[in-house]
């Protein structure tokens, strides 16, 4: 069921022509003026991290299942997560699919495993792209990509394909505790800056099943999620600054200089999500405020 403040956004953009609802909840099509505002806050988002990290890069919407295997996201998130299937069969096959297509029955059975898998996170497909050992003062990175999770919703603010804009460190324990809490800081400025009232919540990921709840009150007790949280639907998350120990250091073989497991963090802005804060806050574009237009360059 979707909440009366949600339903009265979806009004409001459908009514300013912004995102257009498709027969799939959580896949709109997004209007040229609402990806002018998502472009805005992403080059808001960079300008914010100006000098600090490598150029960004941008991520494709897929990445080899083995490398998503590898980031464990499967484990903990398995209802989220999207896989790819191809066909690779003959005539033989193919004409078995369209007769069950015809009778109306599921003709996925011939579909094959890809080896692709959706990604879910912007940085997720960055990890196995980086090589060499770590510098002692650490990496900072850039990235931008497609992100998947499979939660359909009539809400506007929990798309299942959106877009993250992240800054990521790999490094030290101490590097990256203090990049995830010099980014909380920085974040918050810039959200606030386009008029966002925005609060800052220790936070935790939504771990699959019995055995997430453990590890969903580990990471609250421990501190690694913090969320930057202002009005959408009610509260919704926005960016989120995050502290993953060696998790991914581990995983994907990437060492600082003594030989040990890199710690990484990261900061992950949600465009959309960003958007239709702003959206929420200041109703249609045309009628923002001279400030905030003047940081987003509109």
């Amino acid at each position: 069921m979707v909440e009366p403040a949600a339903a009265g956004l979806r009004e409001q953009l459908a009514e300013a022509e912004l995102l257009v609802e498709t027969s799939t909840p959580g896949l709109p099509f997004r209007s040229a003026a609402f990806e002018r505002i998502v472009r805005a806050v992403a080059g808001a988002v960079t300008s914010a991290g100006a000098g600090t990290a490598e150029p960004c890069l941008y991520a494709p919407p897929l990445m080899a299942r083995a490398d998503f295997e590898r980031t464990g996201y499967h484990r903990s998130f398995p209802d989220l997560m999207g896989l790819v299937g191809t066909f690779d069969g003959g005539d033989r096959e193919h004409r078995a699919l369209l007769a069950q297509a015809g009778r109306g029955e599921t003709w996925t059975s011939g579909v094959a495993d890809s080896g692709l898998v959706l990604c879910s996170a912007g940085c997720h497909a960055l990890y196995p792209a980086l090589r060499g050992p770590v510098p002692a003062g650490g990496r900072r990175l850039e990235v931008e990509g497609t992100c998947f999770r499979h939660e359909p919703s009539a809400d506007p603010a929990r798309m299942q394909s959106f877009r993250q804009h992240e800054f990521v460190y790999v490094g030290s324990a101490a590097g990256a505790l203090a990049f995830r809490d010099e980014w909380v800081e920085r974040g918050r400025a810039l959200l606030t800056g386009l008029g966002l009232s925005v609060s800052t919540v220790d936070a935790a990921d939504p771990f699959f099943g019995r055995a997430g709840r453990l590890l969903e009150a580990a990471q609250r007790e421990a501190g690694l999620k913090v969320e930057l949280v202002a009005q959408i639907d009610g509260d919704a998350a926005i960016a989120s600054a995050n502290y993953h120990e060696d998790h991914f250091g581990a995983a994907f073989g990437l060492a600082q200089a003594d030989g040990q497991p890199a710690h990484t963090a990261c900061i992950g802005f949600g465009l959309e999500r960003i958007a239709l804060a702003l959206i929420r806050r200041h109703g249609p574009p045309h009628g923002w405020p001279r400030f905030v237009r003047e940081e987003l360059a509109l």
